[in-house]
């Protein structure tokens, strides 16, 4: 195993949010085969548990997801507010996500510049749980615009979830990267990260919109790390623009540090595993 001992390591995607939240029937999905549910009730409760948690498993920053989906998942505009104050014990390894939803905002813009100014520092889209396409603003939802354009005019960079959910009510089509080529054209100046790859259908897509727009990133969470290479064998000739994430505590992700221990151990240069643990990351949350 390649010795990285002392690396700063970025978990750029992790799930500890305001669970009390979820519907019923979305938690009993995200709860399902759980044994530690009280355990990461407490993350969410104190986010100085969660702080030595990530001390424990040798993790420096981590970035907390969270996204505004009322009527499939049950979170509202208030998890923005929830996200701030909990990154405030420590806002400098604590990345606040925040979100809004053109399908439920008057005035996308106008929400993105507030949110902002509250201290998030990044956005996050998942197109099957907010029911539109990364691209719908050149279909019926010309207002997801404004999201984009003021995250490239701010630096703000922006995750979209690509690929499928298990959750009820999601509609996995709307996970396809490909409809991410059109923002990276239209939003050339915006940090777009790519979350899971488009794993475990659009893999291929994922990694040639990489190596097509030098603002799209992979970002690798929710894979299983001794599959990522099965996934994306050339993943070397992209470590500059791929970001490390876990998902956890998704199903199958134990710990941040087990999937990083497991990272280190693909036939990867040092190098490579470098630049995807810490350098993309310290670039696009500085």
């Amino acid at each position: 195993m390649t010795n990285l001992s002392n690396l700063s390591i970025t978990d750029a995607h992790i799930h500890i949010q305001p669970f009390h939240m979820m519907k019923p029937e979305v938690q009993r999905t995200f709860w399902h085969n759980k044994p530690d549910r009280v355990e990461l009730e407490g993350y969410a409760a104190d986010p100085r548990a969660l702080l030595r948690r990530m001390d424990a498993d040798r993790i420096d920053r981590v970035g907390l997801i969270n996204y505004v989906s009322p009527d499939l998942m049950g979170f509202t505009d208030e998890v923005n507010a929830w996200m701030v104050r909990y990154a405030s014990a420590d806002p400098a390894r604590l990345i606040a996500f925040g979100s809004v939803n053109p399908r439920f905002t008057v005035d996308v813009g106008a929400q993105v510049e507030r949110i902002l100014a509250s201290g998030v520092k990044a956005l996050k889209i998942h197109p099957p749980h907010q029911l539109f396409r990364a691209n719908a603003y050149q279909h019926d939802l010309p207002q997801l615009a404004e999201l984009y354009d003021r995250a490239q005019a701010a630096g703000v960079p922006v995750t979209i979830h690509t690929g499928t959910s298990v959750f009820p009510g999601a509609r996995s089509r709307l996970g396809d990267p490909m409809d991410v080529d059109d923002v990276a054209i239209d939003f050339p100046n915006l940090t777009i990260l790519l979350a899971h790859g488009g794993r475990p259908l659009w893999m291929e897509a994922a990694f040639f919109l990489v190596r097509r727009h030098s603002n799209v990133f992979l970002e690798l969470s929710g894979i299983p790390p001794g599959r990522l290479l099965e996934y994306f064998p050339r993943l070397g000739q992209i470590a500059a623009q791929a970001v490390w994430g876990t998902d956890w505590p998704s199903p199958g992700v134990r710990s941040m540090r087990a999937n990083v221990d497991q990272f280190l151990a693909l036939p990867l240069d040092a190098d490579v595993k470098r630049q995807i643990l810490h350098e993309s990351a310290a670039r696009i949350f500085r």
